[in-house]
């Protein structure tokens, strides 16, 4: 065996194998392209998950990032951090929350949220409440808390005893939501799009009802933006499509480019339940995030990045339906701006890699659902290219 091999193979006998990786070391990114060890070129219609949504090493950031690097990395959230300020500023003034809180990925977001929606209840309002209400098939994080509070039991699997203190009903069932509501219910937890479970769209009905049921019964409604949050949707934010406000929201993902941060982001009145001393991160909004931060949302809301991704969101979606009408194995084409999944009657795990082989990256949502992602300057040209790939795959598996 070779040096360079050997190597490799120590390398990943050094890791717990907590990841299903793909057989691809991918060491260079440029915009729409990843480029991979052997030189081969691909289409990233991934994103890293929804995170690189300005593409990858876009220009401003990487300048805010490196400027940034010269001055200051980090230093205790006991001091100012002007770029963390900043950053919050940037959020409030393009959304409906108030305050923001740093963590370092949307698992601790969620659970920031959770720990606000508890200790609003029983530190302010002192009502004793501390039950999350969370969805079947939603995803919401790794960590005990969130885990617990994803709708799907796979994640959960070896990892009892479980927190307690959440439920889980189907969503879009208003009357689900109605019987699950308890004097002991604090807050309901929703994503807009449940994008782990499938690309499953939240009905504007449904949404419509629940914020009128949170606030008939002084509940708090959180949102968990975490994927669709950044402009993927075709608007900054997917809650924004629905006409309502959450009493508090979550992001992470594209808030940072690819570097690692979170946000938790809070209505005025729940401001004195996080008090100092309720809750913290030592590197939560550390002054390299933060520039990262600014500068993303700078870009994002500068260059109007989600009306273009609304465009070419219908763009993408208009050529699959078109091109994948008639396949008996494609079930249905959705999604929302830059967020889409093609339901195949099948599992698609074989999809995928045929799909990288032809230099396109995409990903599943579920087992059989093909979850595209692609940064919100994608082009289409590009979308062409992604589309051309897929029907040339997915025609394969016609019946």
């Amino acid at each position: 065996m070779s040096d360079t091999n050997t190597a490799a193979v120590d390398a990943g006998q050094s890791l717990l194998p907590t990841y299903g990786r793909f057989p691809i070391a991918l060491v260079k990114g440029e915009g729409s392209y990843l480029w991979d060890d052997q030189g081969k070129r691909y289409l990233d219609f991934m994103s890293g998950i929804a995170v690189t949504n300005l593409g990858h090493a876009p220009r401003k950031v990487k300048e805010a990032l490196v400027k940034q690097l010269d001055e200051l990395w980090h230093v205790s959230n006991l001091f100012r951090i002007p770029n963390q300020e900043d950053a919050a500023r940037l959020i409030t003034e393009n959304s409906c929350g108030d305050a923001v809180f740093f963590s370092n990925s949307g698992a601790e977001a969620n659970e920031a949220a959770f720990k606000l929606a508890r200790r609003y209840n029983q530190k302010v309002l002192n009502n004793g409440r501390y039950e999350i209400i969370t969805f079947e098939q939603s995803f919401h994080g790794r960590t005990l808390a969130t885990l617990t509070a994803t709708g799907q039991e796979k994640v959960k699997e070896g990892f009892a005893p479980l927190p307690e203190g959440f439920k889980y009903i189907p969503i879009n069932d208003i009357g689900a939501v109605e019987a699950a509501i308890s004097d002991k219910t604090a807050a309901i937890m929703l994503e807009m799009i449940q994008a782990e479970g499938g690309i499953l769209l939240a009905d504007p009905q449904f949404v419509k009802e629940l914020a009128q049921l949170c606030e008939k019964n002084s509940i708090l409604l959180i949102v968990d933006e975490i994927q669709t949050g950044m402009g993927r949707t075709g608007k900054l934010f997917a809650y924004e499509h629905y006409g309502i406000e959450p009493d508090i929201f979550t992001l992470a993902k594209g808030l940072g480019s690819g570097f690692p941060v979170g946000a938790a982001v809070a209505k005025e009145k729940l401001r004195e339940a996080f008090g100092p001393g309720s809750h913290g991160s030592t590197f939560g909004g550390t002054p390299i995030a933060t520039a990262v931060v600014k500068a993303t949302i700078e870009e994002i809301v500068g260059e109007k990045l989600p009306q273009r991704a609304a465009e070419a969101g219908e763009y993408l979606i208009s050529e699959l339906r078109s091109k994948l009408a008639g396949n008996s194995f494609v079930k249905e084409v959705r999604g929302l701006g830059l967020i889409v999944g093609i339901e195949c009657a099948e599992p698609v795990a074989s999809i995928i890699t045929a799909a990288q082989e032809q230099g396109l990256l995409v990903i599943t949502a579920g087992p059989n659902v093909i979850r595209l992602l692609p940064n919100l300057l994608v082009t289409n040209e590009e979308i062409d290219a992604a589309v051309a790939i897929l029907t040339e795959l997915l025609a394969g598996y016609h019946r």
